[in-house]
């Protein structure tokens, strides 16, 4: 007499706005969606990872994306240090100052989603505390792209900041490694749950 051992697999269904379980806990989206970033000192980098783990979304640096790559994400995220304080234009330091105005006008993202932070030092910097965020912000919107993800200014020390462009609200999500890093984390996860809020990701 053969006897026959029935095993039953659980398959953990999709979740909500696109996205589904991963190994090891982490969320993934069927879309396609990167973070791009620069940095200078590895703060910038340091908080795309953050956004990466929390949101199963690449991070990939913006020199190194090909202008198909950008134009064939549904959604992306943009992240950037601050670094030449006090100024109009070209204030991160890195290769989104020209990527801005070079190859941003000439992509034709209109309606894409977007989603931007930023790194900076509210101590130190505290008059141009992520001003190259607001930088992103100009130039995606010039270009046509739709902004989500807008954030409170409350708990923040900065006095000025060109990413606050509406009253107490940032452009996007603000972190500062050099004296709240402790809270970056934290602040990844709940910026990714609110773009999922959002139908960022949908």
């Amino acid at each position: 007499m053969k006897i026959i051992t029935a095993v039953l697999l659980f398959v953990a269904p999709p979740l909500a706005s696109g996205f589904t379980t991963l190994s090891g806990g982490r969320v993934g989206t069927k879309l396609d969606a990167a973070i791009f970033f620069d940095s200078q000192t590895g703060n910038t980098e340091k908080c795309a990872g953050y956004l990466g783990e929390a949101s199963g979304v690449p991070i990939e640096y913006i020199g190194d994306a090909t202008e198909d790559t950008i134009k064939g994400e549904d959604c992306i995220i943009v992240g950037a240090p601050t670094w030449h304080t006090g100024e109009d234009e070209c204030r991160s330091g890195t290769a989104w100052d020209e990527w801005l105005y070079d190859t941003l006008p000439n992509l034709g993202l209109e309606g894409k989603r977007v989603a931007i932070f930023g790194c900076g030092d509210q101590q130190s910097y505290s008059d141009y505390y992520c001003d190259a965020a607001g930088e992103l912000y100009d130039q995606f919107t010039a270009a046509g792209a739709k902004v989500y993800g807008f954030t409170s200014t409350d708990g923040y020390e900065h006095v000025e900041s060109k990413a606050e462009v509406e009253d107490g609200k940032f452009c996007g999500l603000m972190f500062d490694e050099d004296n709240q890093y402790d809270l970056s984390e934290e602040r990844a996860n709940s910026w990714i749950a609110q773009l999922k809020q959002e139908g960022f990701f949908v």
